[in-house]
């Protein structure tokens, strides 16, 4: 469900009706959404980054772009001369960023996962929704033809009724423990602003600019980083958006998602090398239950593919008819198994999904009232929950159950207390 811009917001798009649009992290997959979000048409008004040197050249590009190192700051002295902002930082400073600039009405684009914690990502979606702003979390293969018309043919039966799935990742990220020297920190970083919400360590080069996504204090690991890619099909074509939504039978409401990880070692600083993790989705009628695989680095059984060959990435869905697969990291393009079966016959099932003009246009557009995004925080963020109680149940034994409509862990209390961090003192998600 898409809710469309807050008519209260006073709009500063130019004479040129662009949106004003400000960065935060503007290095790396910032830099490269900015660019998008302005060839879109936007106007790139402000650039916020704790890291001048990492992101010196997205700085020079935009040189009417005015400067900053702390959000807050940006936020509070734009105004209203902001209609929207990017997020791109780590992951453990995307929901303190993102939900500061919903607060104020603006609207967000926030790079995947949309978070590093379940509860995060429950307050983004809560967060938007309660300002009315528009959203798109940045999956990019959610705006590809394939994608789309792979959930429409899952969602219109050509596969037939889907009780099994697997979603597969080249490889994890290992076992990792923190470094014991303290250099000093560069002239050109602001370590503290980096630390964000997350508890205070020394500077060390391990962490940054590019090595943070294997640390649990920081990044998701491989699951967080591309579930949200590699899943995407399996989510959508599945409808588990529903589990998050109040059902119209009440019984539905005692309905759990149970989640069981076997990693290969359990490790409170980074990501198991390799993980199986069996997630039993409950029915959402009139869909059944759904038992859903993770893996990473191991992958499931070949013959599961009836004779295509296996690749290091994965999505497959097995339906009562046949099962559809995408060996794309990004689930752009698909291949219904068995070929045979289905070569040269038309499928069938209607368009039903609109066509993409673009993942950021289509973003930058709808936060002019122009449309709609098709990965807003109410796909994204039960999207992340789910990967990030994978992640969860890597540091316990035995079978977690979650509650999606509540947002807890009913059967390990310390399980459901890592459903969120405590913040350092100057951080928080605001009055949620």
């Amino acid at each position: 469900m898409l809710l469309l811009p807050n008519a209260r917001l006073a709009f500063a798009a130019d004479a040129n009706n662009r949106l004003h649009v400000a960065g935060v992290g503007v290095a790396g997959q910032g830099r490269g959404n900015l660019d998008n979000i302005a060839g879109a048409g936007a106007a790139i008004v402000a650039l916020c980054d704790v890291d001048q040197r990492h992101a010196a050249d997205t700085f020079k590009k935009y040189p009417e772009a005015r400067a900053f190192t702390d959000f807050r700051r940006l936020l509070d002295e734009m105004g209203a001369s902001v209609d929207a902002v990017v997020v791109s930082t780590p992951d453990h400073t995307h929901a303190v960023a993102a939900v500061a600039a919903m607060q104020r009405g603006k609207h967000v684009f926030c790079e995947k996962p949309l978070t590093r914690t379940v509860r995060e990502a429950r307050a983004m979606r809560e967060v938007a929704r309660q300002h009315r702003v528009v959203t798109q979390m940045g999956n990019q293969g959610s705006a590809s033809d394939g994608l789309r018309r792979g959930t429409e043919l899952v969602l219109d039966g050509v596969i037939g009724e889907v009780r099994e799935a697997h979603v597969w990742f080249d490889g994890g990220n290992g076992p990792l423990e923190r470094p014991k020297d303290t250099p000093p920190v560069p002239a050109t970083l602001d370590w503290d602003l980096w630390l964000g919400p997350a508890e205070f360590r020394p500077y060390h080069p391990s962490y940054l600019p590019a090595s943070w996504r294997g640390w649990r204090a920081f990044g998701s690991g491989i699951v967080g980083d591309f579930g949200c890619h590699t899943g995407n099909l399996m989510f959508r074509a599945l409808n588990l958006a529903a589990l998050w939504e109040a059902p119209t039978n009440p019984l539905a409401t005692r309905r759990l998602i149970r989640v069981q990880a076997w990693p290969s070692e359990v490790d409170a600083e980074g990501y198991p090398r390799a993980l199986k993790a069996l997630v039993e989705l409950p029915a959402r009628d009139p869909l059944p239950p759904v038992k859903l695989t993770v893996w990473a680095k191991d992958k499931p059984p070949a013959d599961l593919l009836l004779g295509y060959p296996q690749q290091g990435w994965g999505d497959l869905l097995i339906g009562s008819k046949g099962s559809i697969y995408s060996e794309c990291p990004w689930n752009t393009r698909y291949t219904l198994l068995p070929e045979e079966r289905f070569e040269g016959t038309p499928a069938g099932a209607p368009q039903r999904l609109p066509r993409s003009i673009g993942h950021h246009r289509e973003w930058v557009e709808a936060c002019k009232g122009n449309g709609r995004t098709f990965s807003s925080f109410d796909i994204g963020g039960p999207l992340t929950e789910l990967m990030q109680l994978v992640n969860a149940a890597t540091l316990e034994e035995g079978p977690l159950e979650y509650a999606p409509l509540a947002g807890r862990i009913v059967n390990h209390d310390r399980a459901d207390a890592r459903l969120h961090r405590e913040y350092r003192p100057g951080w928080s998600l605001g009055d949620i």
